[in-house]
């Protein structure tokens, strides 16, 4: 919006505001722009341009070049219309062609932010291409060289501007022209749309080409009210509704019945309960435009208004939440395989694809974070392994069974964002077959294999039949229990082993420092008789067979000898000081919380004020990489000797009397191998809810993934991959919920492009196979990489651990319904749920999740932990019974409702709902036919928001 301003003896146009989104002022003096905020009008500014369009000049869809001829176009028309004297027609001219003043000029002072943005602004595509177009007008139009050079450069100065990167692509200007002069008596008003858009010199601040003009010159005296009504239009012009208007437009009544249509929906806040002068925040999340566009919302039943059962319309704030439906994926096809081969059908598609959308920078740093969280994992996992089966299984095995299974996995699987991994059931089965098969004489190995080529068969049984369909019945109270529970999982892991080097590394808490010089510890001998021999109270043997550990004992200065040599010599530690230590246990804290504390901060270091967009999100995307580096260094620079990882630098079983390849025949009896049906039974559940309930979780429609799921085709690679891993004595894998949680994380997507104030918008996920393929290549490859990853500390990684656990929380409403038993109800976050359920009932339902996830933590941490897959089950049984406990109603905006329920009420109702709903429905068409001439209806019509043309 451009103002008319005396500069000393000359007028000119001078830009005093701006809208993208949001609007944005120039300030006093000039200088910079104001932050961007609502717009906030004045009613009466409304009805005041409403009567501007009603009686000024309305031109849709003139055919103008350039600026001078817009002008003459609209002063000519006014004057045939006798809306305007002849003898103004020069005045007017003069006026609305002077020349136009940008904000573009800059102060001295400028931040090192905008002085990074100046130095590396790339060029915006729209503005490239409004630049051709306007220097194709200007050939075609103008045909002459020097006004055409003058625009060259007028544009190339331009296009640096990085306002051009907060501009939508194709995006067309609205300008908006008001002033007031001596010579009118009467307002002077136009509103003109173009036929093509057209880049009109330097009327725009940037190169994008006008489409709309609104021009409002006055009398003197109504500066203020000519201001308002300029910005009464510019706000319209940046509804979606009313730009829908403006576009479409036929005539003056069209744009009138927009303006009401707009006022209809205005919300007047009262003049003596705020202050006009606090602009408001742009909100962090616009409300789209989608529920204005539609006619009928939805009431509670889901049904439109004043259909059967209908109970009267509602708030927009009381719309009913989104039923919980997980997709045709899931739909029992009653063929056999037939959900196999849809999902193969449906992913083959999109294979190309998964390997070149990988190649970006994002990629990297999910790479290297899902890597340390990955090897972490298998290291921990294998140590714990080694332990519970002597070593059959252990951190060799470990990796080679990440690697292996993970890159097929990726390869070739519905959906590779997940990243496979080892579970704490799992190990506790291990742990239990593997003493049964001591204590009964049978060879664990052997076992082993046919209970995985059993849980293979009875995976590929699952998937021939379609049985993940019973995923539909996982609403939101199981999936967050679930997903809860391995998350405090990974956080209490993490502690647990911090807390362990306290143990490992004490700190002394005797030690003064002003005693240091009474502080000793000494070696002693290991007998009496050595002693003496060594300080000759005793005559030495005459034979020579006197040794120790290979050494005369008449060579050993026992005092001179360190710490391990003494150990090792068989002497013993006698003093104060013997059981020092450094405060490893303190560094190891500070390294632990460290790398947490600094990955969170960064990673909300793309929200910040500071510096450029490019390097906050830079930086957000590498916080985990740089936080292990800074404490990686930091431990180096300090020098104590933390606990590093250790990784195996040889590939060879851990076990050297096993191979690589487990034999099925030879070394159990026969009906062992029959008898293995049953607990493959167990570890079939186990993976089936493990894995099924993971990939509900990653494919969730919140994630916004557009190449779709494949729960079959995911099941049968982990069927076939335990049939594998058992052959070739490896650990067993499946979905980590936590890990494939931060993978989705890390390759979440934002627009590049936002309006100024607009916050970034959530596009989606980077759907591809390439980091996990990497991830597992470079676990593979790790035991080449040992002289490297050696140097880095393990409370780094249980740092990192942490960071997963408490990240995977974040959006979980369990979790933030936990909160809300610490807070008064004056400081509760507005949930959606909180308006429509008693607060009672809120906490009732927390309750029952809460004694729920404790006894699953309850039973994981017993010998009973082999039964863990039948309680996931009986979620949904527990899950079924809320259904006497809760309404539908509440359970619909805290929870989700079971499938069938709305078909069962559909089928009580019966067919004669159904037609009494039919006849509604045409009723109220035919009412729309009848009222065509009906403001509201006919804006809706002409904007192309309804089907039906009036008639």
């Amino acid at each position: 919006m451009d103002t008319l301003q005396q500069d000393g003896d000359e007028l000119e146009w001078k830009e005093s505001a701006r809208w993208v989104k949001f609007e944005e002022k120039v300030e006093d003096g000039g200088e910079r722009w104001s932050k961007p905020h609502v717009s906030t009008l004045s009613l009466h500014s409304l009805f005041e341009l409403r009567t501007c369009l009603q009686t000024g000049t309305v031109v849709l869809d003139l055919e103008g070049y350039s600026l001078p001829q817009i002008v003459d176009e609209i002063i000519e028309r006014q004057i045939d219309e006798g809306m305007l004297s002849p003898d103004l027609r020069e005045k007017i001219s003069f006026v609305l062609l002077r020349k136009h003043r940008h904000q573009t000029k800059k102060p001295i002072h400028r931040s090192l932010a905008d002085m990074g943005k100046a130095s590396g602004g790339a060029r915006s595509p729209g503005a490239a291409a409004a630049f051709n177009r306007s220097t194709e007008d200007l050939r075609m139009k103008s045909g002459g060289y020097g006004r055409l050079r003058e625009s060259l450069s007028h544009h190339l100065s331009r296009l640096r501007n990085k306002f051009m990167k907060k501009i939508p692509r194709d995006a067309e200007a609205s300008n908006v022209l008001v002033g007031e002069v001596d010579f009118l008596d009467k307002p002077f008003v136009a509103f003109v749309r173009l036929a093509q858009a057209t880049t009109l010199g330097g009327l725009t601040e940037v190169p994008v080409p006008t489409r709309f003009l609104f021009i409002l010159l006055g009398p003197t005296g109504k500066a203020k009210s000519y201001n308002q009504i300029g910005r009464a239009i510019a706000t319209l012009m940046v509804d979606d509704l009313f730009s829908d208007v403006a576009y479409k437009a036929r005539d003056r009544e069209d744009l009138i019945a927009g303006i009401d249509e707009f006022l209809d929906e205005v919300i007047v806040l009262p003049p003596g309960e705020w202050d006009p002068k606090i602009r408001i925040e742009p909100p962090k999340k616009v409300p789209t435009a989608d529920k204005r566009k539609s006619v009928h919302s939805l009431n509670e039943l889901g049904q439109p208004n004043g259909t059967a059962g209908g109970s009267g319309g509602h708030a927009e704030d009381e719309e009913m939440p989104v039923a919980h439906e997980l997709g045709e994926e899931l739909a029992h096809t009653g063929r056999f395989c037939g959900g196999l081969f849809l999902d193969m059908k449906r992913k083959l598609p999109w294979f190309p694809s998964d390997f070149y959308e990988g190649f970006h920078i994002q990629s990297i740093s999910a790479v290297l974070f899902i890597y340390l969280g990955c090897i972490t994992n298998a290291i921990t996992f294998g140590g714990l392994l080694g332990d519970a089966t002597d070593n059959y299984q252990g951190v060799m095995e470990s990796f080679l069974g990440t690697a292996l299974s993970g890159t097929v996995f990726c390869m070739f699987s519905g959906q590779p964002l997940i990243i496979l991994s080892s579970t704490g059931p799992i190990l506790i089965f291990e742990k239990l077959l593997f003493e049964f098969s001591k204590n009964n004489g049978i060879d664990y190995m052997e076992l082993r294999l046919w209970i995985g080529i059993h849980s293979c068969i009875q995976c590929f049984l699952l998937v021939a039949t379609d049985a993940s369909y019973i995923i539909k019945y996982m609403t939101r109270f199981t999936e967050e229990g679930f997903s809860s529970l391995i998350s405090f999982i990974f956080i209490s892991d993490a502690i647990k082993k911090m807390m362990g080097s306290f143990k490992y590394y004490p700190i002394n808490t005797d030690f003064k420092p002003d005693y240091v010089t009474a502080y000793k510890c000494e070696c002693l001998a290991p007998d009496p008789m050595a002693s003496m021999i060594f300080n000759g109270l005793v005559p030495v043997p005459t034979d020579n067979t006197s040794s120790l550990f290979g050494l005369n004992i008449t060579d050993l200065d026992w005092s001179q000898l360190s710490k391990k040599e003494c150990v090792k010599y068989g002497g013993s530690l006698v003093g104060n000081t013997c059981k020092y230590v450094p405060d490893l246990a303190l560094m190891s804290f500070i390294l632990f919380f460290g790398t947490y504390s600094m990955t969170v901060s960064l990673k909300k270091f793309k929200f910040s004020r500071y510096f450029p967009t490019k390097l906050r999100k830079l930086i957000s995307d590498f916080s985990i990489f740089m936080a292990i580096m800074t404490f990686v260094g930091l431990d180096r620079l300090i020098g104590l000797k933390t606990p590093k990882l250790i990784v195996p630098t040889e590939f060879k079983p851990t076990r050297p009397d096993r191979g690589w390849i487990v034999l099925p025949f030879g070394k159990n009896p026969w009906w062992v191998y029959l008898a293995s049906f049953v607990p493959a039974l167990l570890v079939t559940i186990l993976i089936f809810m493990d894995q099924q309930i993971s990939a509900v979780i990653v494919n969730r429609k919140e994630n916004k993934l557009r190449k779709g799921c494949g729960y079959h085709l995911d099941l049968f690679w982990v069927g076939v991959l335990m049939a594998v891993c058992s052959f070739l004595g490896l650990p067993w894998y499946v979905a980590a919920t936590v890990i494939s949680i931060a993978h989705i994380d890390s390759l979440k997507m934002e627009s590049e492009s936002s309006a100024p104030g607009e916050q970034p918008q959530f596009l989606g996920v980077r759907e591809q196979r390439l980091t996990g393929i990497l991830v597992f290549v470079l676990t593979g490859v790790s035991i080449f990489l040992a002289p490297v990853l050696q140097f880095i500390p393990m409370p780094v990684l249980y740092g990192v651990f942490l960071y997963m656990g408490v990240a995977s929380l974040s959006g979980i409403q369990f979790w933030e319904r936990i909160k809300l038993y610490m807070m008064p109800s004056k400081y509760q976050p507005d949930f959606p749920f909180l308006r429509h359920v008693p607060l009672r009932r809120v906490h009732l339902f927390t309750l029952v999740q809460i004694i729920c996830l404790a006894v699953l933590w309850v039973l994981k941490s017993t010998v009973l932990a082999i039964l863990f897959p039948v309680m996931i089950l009986g979620l949904l049984v527990v899950r079924k019974m809320l259904d006497m406990v809760f309404s539908q109603h509440d359970l619909a905006w805290i929870d989700d409702i079971l499938p069938g329920k709305d078909k069962k009420k559909d089928k009580k109702k019966g067919d004669k709902d159904d037609t009494k709903k039919k006849d509604k429905k045409k009723g109220r068409a035919d009412d729309s036919k009848d009222k065509v001439r009906n403001v509201k209806i006919y804006c809706h019509q002409l904007a192309g928001l309804e089907q039906k043309k009036p008639g």
